[in-house]
């Protein structure tokens, strides 16, 4: 009898198992899942209250009683050889907003150091798709004002960033059952966003850069450095010391809100691992982020919101008159169209290059959806607005008006999409939880009606 040249194909549970693949935004460890839990609820508190500011400002600036919004927001106070002399507008952008990046500094390093996202598999997603959220507006930004003239071209940054609060925000009143991947990955995402653009406002942004107050700072950073690194958690020596960085950043020329990111990447991470530590529990990134992350969410960013985006619409007309301009024009498409292709091609070229696959619980139009909500860009790109065309300038009302219209398009685009995926995955759940023993027939049937 001849051998067979052919094995029987073997029972199913003992087929070898497929190659593994690399997963796209696969589901992360139940401890990050709950921390992540945490910032987006305290984040969603935070865009709400952001809306809410943005709202006064505007019926405010727009009311018969304008003209006090506008003395209110241009009082200034300070003192002037320190370069201290502010408006209240531009303290909310200088000072308050080091507080919203220190506390993105805190959540980049702990992310890249402690979280998920240490392993560069899974940091590698979002960090590529922030970079093409990034190059893709600005590519079309600039190649809409090319032959604009005067300083149109300065504002090519403005769309690239994506605002945490407000996207988050929307994102918890369109959606309640989308996956918490989804979730995480437009935090991570919007963080690093936001990391970028902050090194765009230090690089060509600076204003008369002084050498001399650059090196300042370098003293009281240094010194922060250490006593925090020594797990010193006196504020009674550490606000001084921070307050000195911020001082001598903003005179060097630097926008202040770089001191925040710096100070924020000084904090340890890990715990202390001598024995009897004080703080032998949570790291001090995670310590000092509990405690400033309501006075960013709450206080800082809400706040700049209602010193800036109170800008005189002027009705229809005024809107036409805005829309004129290449400046608004690049900005609205930038975030509308910009945003979506950079996220989203940029998340499926990198999983193609992988050879790997997005997580069987998701589908690449949620991909797309979360894409779209990555257009509502607001507080950095109103900063970034004001530090390229100048506060009041008719580029500057102009690219506001822009900021808000783009932002309010990608947002109902995104509730689009995402208010049907959320139906979908809410449709699941019911019938998984009906079905509890998977065999895909509801349990409350007997075999009869199954018959």
């Amino acid at each position: 009898m001849p051998f067979p040249t052919h094995l029987p194909p073997q029972p199913p549970d003992r087929q070898p198992a497929p190659p593994s693949r690399l997963r796209t935004l696969a589901r992360g460890s139940f401890s990050e899942y709950r921390r992540i839990a945490g910032v987006l609820r305290r984040e969603t508190v935070g865009g709400t209250l952001l809306l809410a500011a943005t709202l006064a400002a505007l019926v405010w600036a727009n009311s018969p009683w304008s003209s006090g919004y506008f003395a209110f927001r241009d009082f200034r106070l300070g003192y002037a050889p320190w370069h201290l002399d502010l408006s209240l507008g531009e303290w909310a952008s200088d000072g308050l907003l080091a507080v919203f990046f220190f506390v993105a500094g805190l959540e980049l390093k702990r992310e890249f150091v402690a979280g998920d996202l240490r392993r560069p598999a899974a940091a590698m997603v979002p960090v590529v798709a922030a970079c093409g959220g990034v190059a893709l507006p600005a590519l079309i930004f600039t190649l809409v004002n090319l032959g604009a003239g005067g300083n149109a071209l300065h504002g090519w940054a403005v769309p690239t960033a994506t605002d945490i609060a407000f996207a988050l925000a929307v994102l918890a009143v369109i959606s309640t059952h989308l996956p918490a991947a989804l979730r995480t990955f437009l935090l991570t995402l919007a963080v690093v966003d936001d990391l970028i653009a902050i090194g765009i406002i230090a690089v060509f942004y600076a204003n008369s850069l002084n050498p001399a107050f650059l090196a300042l700072a370098i003293a009281p950073l240094a010194l922060f450095t250490w006593l925090v690194q020594r797990r010193i958690q006196s504020w009674y020596l550490l606000l001084p010391l921070a307050l000195l960085t911020w001082v001598f950043v903003h005179a060097s020329g630097i926008h202040a809100t770089v001191a925040g990111v710096l100070l924020g990447f000084a904090v340890p991470v890990v715990p202390s691992r001598k024995i009897g530590a004080p703080d032998a529990g949570p790291g001090l990134a995670e310590r000092f982020e509990h405690r400033f992350r309501p006075l960013s969410a709450g206080v800082a960013v809400p706040v700049f919101a209602f010193f800036s985006a109170g800008v005189a619409v002027g009705g229809p007309e005024g809107i036409r008159s805005a829309l004129s301009d290449s400046v608004a024009v690049g900005i609205i498409l930038a975030l509308v169209v910009g945003k979506a292709l950079g996220v989203f091609g940029s998340t499926w070229l990198i999983t193609k290059t992988r050879h790997a696959e997005l997580d069987p619980d998701l589908a690449w139009i949620d991909v797309f959806g979360l894409a779209l909500l990555a257009g509502v860009g607001f507080t950095v790109s109103l900063l970034v607005a004001g530090l390229a065309f100048g506060e009041g300038t008719p580029h500057d009302e102009h690219a506001k008006v822009a900021i808000l219209g783009g932002s309010l398009i990608a947002a109902l685009l995104a509730a689009v999409v995402l208010r049907a995926r959320n139906g979908h995955y809410r449709r699941v759940e019911a019938l998984e939880a009906v079905d509890g023993d998977g065999d895909g027939v509801p349990d409350s049937f007997g075999r009869e009606d199954v018959r």
